[in-house]
């Protein structure tokens, strides 16, 4: 093993004592070795310190820093801040890794250099807890892993499960680190490592089990609330594929209206909406009127897919394309 670890695995962990150990174990047999652990205590008051000082004073890969609670954006960028590796790896402390984890990312990374970050498939356990709504939303994670399946599904959610990322320090250094902007750090990194060129992928093989418990924070806090994302993905928008053009949005539905108020109050003009239902067309929304399909092809500017169900964006894709626009340079789904 070289003088400096290879990969920095960034452990975040508030009042993990229930679950630590076994995320432990996970790391611990990785056929990877070549790695740290940073993991940070953000002011827990459970076992969790004395968890974390066990483990270090039995492998020396693992650092722990104590910190009073400051929230998983500060303990996230104190850990990137420390981390030694090329390579940095998130783990979270309810979550269990693959035992070639690790090693699987590593070498997906390391035969490309464009890559800035890869994350993996997951499977949300106990799989008795896990609702259909979160069993869509694996089923809809682990559909894409090159980096132009990634791209077309950018701006309907995160394509880049938080606990699977891997990415090179030097790409994550550039831009920044970890940032605090009202709206999820996960999803603000990734999007900034794709504004800045890097390549997106993920390994196509489950290598995280994701926990599924109603405590967690994606959950609980307003910071990762369906506003939240709205603004940060309409942020982004403005900052690369949107741009200073005005937007068509197709959807008059809850995503649509919600894309068309945010857009409005960021500064971009919203030229219509476009509607399948006839008996949308014809009514005007937030100032902007409702046309039909054949209209709304007439229209230039950039044109948002904002439907929330799958079925339906499909559609407006094959329409969108069927009329010679090309998804990202002149469409992009949204919800």
């Amino acid at each position: 093993m070289s003088a400096l670890p290879a990969i920095s695995v960034l452990l975040p962990v508030r009042d993990g004592a229930p679950w630590l150990p076994e995320a432990i174990l996970s790391l611990a047999a990785q056929t990877e070795s070549d790695f740290e652990v940073v993991a940070v205590d953000d002011g827990s008051t459970d076992r969790t310190a004395e968890i974390l000082k066990d483990w270090a004073s039995s492998d020396p890969r693992v650092r722990v820093l104590r910190q009073q609670a400051s929230g998983i954006v500060v303990a996230l960028e104190r850990a990137r801040l420390e981390a030694r590796g090329r390579w940095l790896a998130r783990m979270d402390a309810d979550d269990v890794c693959a035992p070639n984890r690790l090693a699987r990312q590593r070498e997906h990374m390391e035969q490309d250099r464009s890559l800035g970050a890869c994350g993996t498939f997951v499977r949300y356990f106990p799989r008795d807890r896990v609702r259909a709504g979160a069993r869509r939303y694996e089923a809809w994670m682990n559909a894409s892993s090159t980096r132009s399946e990634l791209e077309r599904e950018l701006f309907v959610e995160c394509p880049i499960a938080h606990p699977t990322l891997f990415a090179r320090a030097e790409a994550v250094r550039a831009i920044g680190g970890y940032r605090d902007r009202g709206w999820p750090e996960d999803y603000d990194l990734v999007l900034r490592l794709w504004a800045s060129g890097a390549g997106l992928e993920k390994v196509p093989e489950v290598l995280v089990h994701w926990r599924e418990r109603p405590q967690r924070l994606s959950r609980t806090s307003p910071t990762y609330a369906d506003g939240a994302f709205v603004r940060c993905k309409v942020h982004f928008l403005r900052e690369t594929l949107l741009g200073r053009h005005r937007a068509v949005v197709w959807g008059a539905g809850p995503v649509g209206k919600a894309f068309a108020r945010a857009l409005r109050r960021a500064g971009t003009e919203v030229a219509a909406f476009v509607e399948v239902d006839p008996r949308k067309v014809g009514q005007e929304i937030h100032g902007a009127r409702v046309v039909d399909t054949r209209a709304g092809l007439g229209l230039d500017g950039f044109h948002l897919a904002a439907v929330g169900q799958p079925g339906a964006r499909a559609e407006i894709r094959r329409i969108l394309a069927s009329s010679g626009r090309r998804e990202t340079s002149d469409f992009i789904a949204v919800a």
